[in-house]
């Protein structure tokens, strides 16, 4: 163990003094000196421990104590938290020790954040248990969640010093938890950093042309920036507002997410940039008035678009967000996003939860984050929930854009959009959600799988004789009652599960049978089921007779198919070899043991990660699919960086997406242009046409990416098409 050298120690202590001083403005001499004995038990616990870039440890709890209360605007017990959160995992101090020297509060969120620590090394099943716990704890005190993001972004910040895998892995569940978490919670400055720095671990050849561009755009956007506000700025000194206006581009994650998903080019994100007017308010006059009136100065120069006015001043969002956002046509025929703040609603849109308290002052209004909580709750107390299946409804509302509806007698209710009148049910009550038959919107009778818009009032008709039915699961969209249909179909299945169970019990018992493994082996394979549970349940529902009972026993078996994220395509290959998490995994043209994910339909040339389902088959998943993300996040020992080398020997299926104008011979021109020119083969060719314009799209064997990029430049050619890029295959 190397010691710290005494320009180490220097800087240890020139780090500590700078948190204190950056804690000077609200802790007096009794708190400081609880800083100092936290320091000093974190350092004596951390003495000569250094992380995997070789700095010494100490240094992480105190950049994590700074996040927190520096750029989020945490206090006294959650700096001590901080700098202790490492402690208990890491050394002998136990909770009760620090509970004994800081407290029964500071000693339960250092409690909470050891337990969070674990939640991503072990199985999945039991990451997604601990997440639970964890969450309950969240429920109590927020700051545990708080620090963890603060801890979570500083790792992300240096991790530089780990091996590839390890940087996927830790990518992949920032993306896939913590980024959606700090969104929920408004810290808007920390999501976006975090999602920025999971770009740049994942696809970082996108992340560096993208930022790229941002800088050799900077000037003219500036130059753009200046001469939009110059007006505004003028009217606004006129009008007595002390104000500043800014200019920022968005972040370097959503202008790919755009990218990605409009199929667009970096020049084509018209809104790359957004305006920002922060106001200190006038006295005696409301804030929302004062937004307003900030609001009509900007649309007397601009003209608005009106499908895109943004009111969260008068209903802020459920994390507390509060700000008037509109979108006008500015100098040069550009859209520019203009968002209008309070001082206050700004330290609430940049600091989030704990900035969100600090105004909320004596009041005792449940906020739409309470309520949140609340829901989470509610949701963690279902006993009979599946670990895995409650992770990804807890997801399924983390990073959702909301609708605010009403009740009957005018109450607001915040849904996520897209919700439905059953979701809306849900929300009121679960029994009411079970027994619904239809709804009433604004008066008018709609059906249960009605989308509603904000500003809807919803009326919920209900019969006890009505039973949920399995398609409601296909349109809910809210956790709280796709969980209500899972455990209302659970109960259910599990009845008819015993009475298949019975019945085969009967059967074997007529046959004077035991029920061996050579027996559930032919059941299994009959009915295509894994478990006994399955089994029981489609013996309940088929209950066949003793005849058809014989005649499965006589089948012979067959092997059963892999089934992984909707892969079911038998392999028959020697076993798969080890490999080196350390370094990416060579596939090849001599590779055979392997599958190509359905849910992506990656294709050699592009960024995938390989899944080892099983000890002879490797899933192969592109680095953006949902479910890469996923399988990175808990199940990172069964996940390594896959380099997939050209393939020549073998033909894989892309899609490629038209728009154009509609003209006679087009469709032949493209198709020339495949098969003869480029001699490529087509599986399938779908066009439409409206109103002079077609879209279309063609499936394609090809061997790499190489090859479709210059199919896709080839198409760009042809006279008429106006649009042409690739095309996701989800099968």
């Amino acid at each position: 163990m190397k010691k710290f050298t005494v320009a180490e120690k220097k800087l240890i202590l020139r780090e500590f003094q700078e948190l204190l001083s950056l804690a000077d403005s609200f802790t007096n001499a009794e708190q400081k000196e609880s800083i100092r004995k936290a320091f000093n038990m974190a350092y004596d616990a951390h003495l000569n421990i250094r992380r995997k870039s070789g700095e010494p440890y100490i240094l992480h709890p105190i950049a994590v104590a700074r996040i927190a209360t520096h750029e989020i605007g945490l206090g006294t017990k959650s700096i001590i938290a901080s700098l202790l959160h490492d402690v208990v995992e890491d050394t002998d101090i136990t909770v009760e020790d620090i509970e004994h020297q800081f407290g029964p509060k500071i000693s339960a969120i250092v409690d909470g954040l050891t337990k969070i620590s674990g939640v991503f090394e072990n199985r999945s099943n039991m990451q997604a248990e601990n997440f639970r716990k964890i969450l309950m704890t969240m429920t109590n005190d927020l700051r545990v969640i708080i620090i963890k993001l603060a801890d979570r972004l500083h790792n992300m910040r240096t991790l530089d010093s780990m091996p590839p895998n390890k940087q996927l892995k830790i990518a992949g569940e920032t993306l896939f938890i913590y980024a959606p978490l700090a969104h929920r919670l408004g810290l808007y400055s920390i999501k976006t950093e975090l999602e920025d720095l999971c770009l740049r671990y994942m696809h970082p050849q996108d992340y560096y042309e993208i930022g790229k561009h941002i800088i050799e755009t900077e000037q003219k956007r500036l130059t753009y920036i200046n001469r939009f506000a110059l007006p505004i700025t003028n009217k606004l000194n006129e009008e007595g507002f002390v104000f500043d206006i800014s200019g920022r581009p968005k972040s370097i994650y959503s202008i790919w997410n755009k990218m990605e998903k409009k199929k667009v080019s970096f020049e084509e994100v018209y809104d790359l940039f957004a305006i920002r007017i922060v106001f200190e308010p006038k006295e005696n006059i409301p804030e929302k008035a004062q937004c307003w009136s900030i609001y009509s100065i900007v649309t007397d120069m601009y003209i608005p678009r009106s499908d895109r006015i943004r009111d969260w001043v008068s209903q802020p969002k459920a994390n507390g967000y509060e700000a008037l956002h509109a979108t006008v046509m500015g100098p040069g025929g550009k859209w520019v996003e203009v968002q209008i703040r309070s001082n206050r609603m700004n330290e609430i849109a940049e600091k989030g939860y704990a900035a969100h308290w600090k105004y909320k002052g004596g009041t005792h209004q449940e906020s739409e984050l309470d309520k949140w909580i609340k829901q989470i709750r509610e949701m963690l107390e279902d006993p009979k929930s599946d670990a895995l299946e409650f992770l990804d409804e807890f997801k399924l509302n983390l990073f959702t854009s909301e609708i605010m509806v009403f009740t009957p007698k005018g109450e607001i209710i915040t849904l996520p959009s897209s919700s439905t009148a059953l979701d809306f049910a849900f929300f009121i009550h679960s029994e009411i959600g079970l027994h619904a038959v239809g709804a009433k919107v604004n008066h008018k009778l709609v059906g249960l799988n009605h989308e509603l818009q904000g500003g809807d009032q919803i009326e919920i008709i209900t019969s006890q004789k009505q039973q949920p039915e399995t398609q409601w699961l296909d349109f809910v969209t809210t956790a709280k009652a796709k969980s209500n249909l899972k455990a209302s179909f659970r109960e259910k299945r599990k009845i008819v599960a015993n009475d298949g169970k019975t019945h085969l019990e009967f059967l074997l018992g007529e046959l004077k049978m035991q029920p061996n493994s050579t027996v559930f082996r032919k059941l299994y394979n009959h009915y295509n089921t894994r478990n006994k549970e399955e089994l029981y349940y489609n013996i309940g529902q088929d209950k066949f007779t003793m005849e058809a009972f014989t005649e499965i026993l006589k089948k012979r078996s067959k092997s059963k198919w892999i089934k992984f994220w909707g892969i079911e395509n038998p392999v028959e290959t020697n076993a798969l070899k080890k490999f080196d998490k350390s370094k990416p995994l060579v596939v090849d043209d001599s590779t055979r043991n392997y599958q190509i994910a359905k849910c992506c339909s990656p294709i050699p040339g592009d960024d995938v990660i390989g899944y080892r389902a099983e000890e002879d088959v490797l899933i192969i998943h592109k680095n953006s699919c949902d479910n890469a993300i996923r399988l990175n996040s808990s199940e990172s020992q069964n996940v390594v960086k896959v380099e997939w080398t050209t393939q020549r020997l073998l033909a894989f299926l892309g899609r490629i997406a038209l728009k154009g104008i509609d003209d006679m011979g087009i469709v032949n021109d493209v198709t020339t242009v495949i098969s003869k020119e480029l001699n490529v083969n087509m599986r399938a060719i779908n066009f439409e046409s409206h109103d002079g314009i077609f879209e279309g799209t063609i499936d394609v064997y090809v061997h790499n990416t190489s090859d479709l990029n210059n199919l896709i430049m080839n198409l760009g050619k042809v006279k008429g098409i106006s649009q042409v890029s690739r095309q996701e295959i989800k099968e």
